[in-house]
């Protein structure tokens, strides 16, 4: 156990918030020792910590999961079932199941991350999501100290929220998840630009190890390294509009970017619309929007978490301005601010 403990190693923002107190823990009875001697304490698990910022110390106990294993818990003739630790780094897994041939998970390389974190978040990347290969995790409950199995339907999956996000916030510590991959591949390469990757490669039949370095070579010419450049991805989510919204923004923005989701809603893409507003590249003090990829908020070395939260706010203020458009943050603020548009 470590007392006024830097979380700065921890979260990929670089953010240098000091914990009360900071343990890990590598199994369930580590897991119920931490939380019976801290028991009065406000608790805050870690993963990757790639999708979290602190705006101020974390006054309580953070505990770091780093349950570990992966193995084949059962298989078919389609699929094979591997059941993974918490813990586990998410791109190490996803390539460890490349070697194996294991597919489903190649369009999801390069994803900071642990994968307890995957299924809280429904994490999702050119044209595949979490609940797409999930099949159950087993999660601890913090109340009563039992374990509890959670399959795709119980998990209540949305676009990058869960049960988990929600209803269940705070309950629950994810011990392991087990995947659902398939023996066949079935490629998915019409999203975003990796046929164009693939075919300034030469390449006409792809694998899924091809995908995977389409997709890694894509998000490393985008998407700043986070030992380089604190970042934790995407700030913000792709909001969800009317039809009817949408054909009004789109008679004043012909070019908007736009993925339709039904008859009646279309998504839009949040960083086209933060470039639009003259926003990609932006800085306000030591911390600004990326200038490749305007989704993406930066910390160029010193900032604190409150700026970069104060920058998130004047983003969403300036867009809904000019487009009308409501954005929301994807990033866990913590502790949480109720008071924040």
């Amino acid at each position: 156990m470590q007392h006024n403990y830097s979380l700065q190693p921890y979260n990929t923002f670089g953010i240098d918030a000091k914990a009360k107190y900071f343990s890990r823990f590598s199994s369930v009875e580590e897991l119920e020792l931490n939380l019976k001697h801290y028991a009065n304490e406000p608790l805050l698990v870690l993963g990757g910590g790639s999708n979290v910022l602190f705006t101020q110390n974390f006054d309580g106990l953070v505990l770091l999961n780093c349950i570990t294993g992966i193995e084949v818990s059962d298989d078919d003739d389609e699929f094979i079932y591997i059941k993974v630790g918490a813990g586990e780094n998410w791109h190490q897994f996803v390539m460890h199941c490349l070697a194996n041939n294991w597919a489903g998970l190649e369009n999801l390389s390069l994803i900071p991350g642990s994968v307890g974190a995957s299924p809280m978040q429904n994490i999702g990347a050119y044209g595949v999501e979490i609940k797409d290969v999930f099949h159950s995790l087993n999660a601890f409950c913090i109340a009563n100290g039992e374990i509890h199995t959670f399959d795709n339907h119980k998990c209540q999956f949305g676009y990058r929220e869960s049960i988990f996000k929600r209803a269940l916030k705070n309950q629950y510590v994810i011990l392991d998840v087990t995947f659902r991959l398939s023996k066949k591949a079935n490629l998915r390469t019409s999203y975003g630009a990796i046929q164009q990757e693939l075919f300034s490669k030469g390449i006409t039949t792809p694998s899924i190890q091809d995908i995977s370095a389409a997709v890694i070579a894509i998000r490393q010419s985008k998407l700043p390294d986070p030992k380089a450049l604190g970042n934790a991805g995407s700030f913000f989510k792709n909001p969800v509009v009317s039809k009817q919204r949408f054909e009004a923004l789109q008679q004043q923005y012909p070019d908007i970017a736009h993925f339709l989701i039904s008859d009646t809603e279309v998504k839009l893409a949040a960083g086209w619309l933060i470039e639009k507003a003259g926003l990609k590249g932006f800085r306000m003090g030591p911390c600004g929007v990326h200038d490749k990829q305007a989704l993406v908020l930066v910390n160029h070395g010193s900032s604190t978490g409150q700026q970069i939260l104060d920058l998130s706010t004047h983003i969403i203020e300036k867009i809904k301005v000019q487009f009308g458009v409501s954005l929301e943050r994807e990033v866990n603020i913590i502790p949480p601010h109720e008071n924040i548009i």
